[in-house]
């Protein structure tokens, strides 16, 4: 079985109960299913969830460079140039990341709105970045960001290999298989 979710903001990516936020099991009433990887709780989109282990295994597993596609919401208006460390490779002190495809977009059509909105500057622009990578450390992402002085207000993972969210709204699951 393969399951597309796609997470809200705030859900953690477990099915045992949390004490503050919900979890996979307040949307995924399927029994025997894991989640492929996971998704930090302030982060949202893409979630594969799957009773198949090796699938499971191939998905997650940094040895398939499986590539991951987000949007980030990003404080401030980059240039190009400025995305040039990303597509290098950016130093985080415990690892330099692999280069990443960086490319800067319009929002994202028929984007869902987050709750709670982001916190958004009266005189600081955002924008909106296509970011591709195929490591998936802990909270990448952002730190790729931060580090050339674009912190990440929003972060949704839009596709893993050629698994989209297309069509499936926040909060809700796809079952393919």
């Amino acid at each position: 079985m393969l399951i597309l979710f796609n997470k809200p903001f705030n859900v953690v990516c477990q099915f045992s109960p949390h004490e503050k936020h919900p979890t996979l099991k307040d949307f995924i009433p399927i029994p025997n299913v894991y989640a492929a990887g996971r998704l930090d709780t302030d982060s949202e989109g893409l979630l594969i969830l799957t009773d198949d282990g090796a699938l499971q295994h191939r998905l997650s597993h940094p040895k398939h460079k499986e590539i991951k596609t987000y949007w980030a919401q990003v404080e401030g208006a980059p240039i190009e140039t400025d995305l040039l460390p990303l597509k290098k490779g950016v130093d985080l002190g415990d690892f330099v990341t692999q280069p990443a495809q960086v490319s800067i977009i319009a929002e994202p059509h028929g984007i869902w709105l987050r709750e709670p909105p982001i916190r958004e500057r009266k005189l600081i622009p955002t924008t909106w970045l296509e970011i591709k990578v195929s490591e998936g450390k802990n909270r990448q992402v952002r730190r790729m960001t931060a580090k050339i002085g674009f912190p990440t207000l929003r972060l949704i993972r839009c596709a893993i290999g050629g698994y989209t969210i297309d069509s499936i709204e926040s909060g809700q699951f796809k079952v393919l298989a």
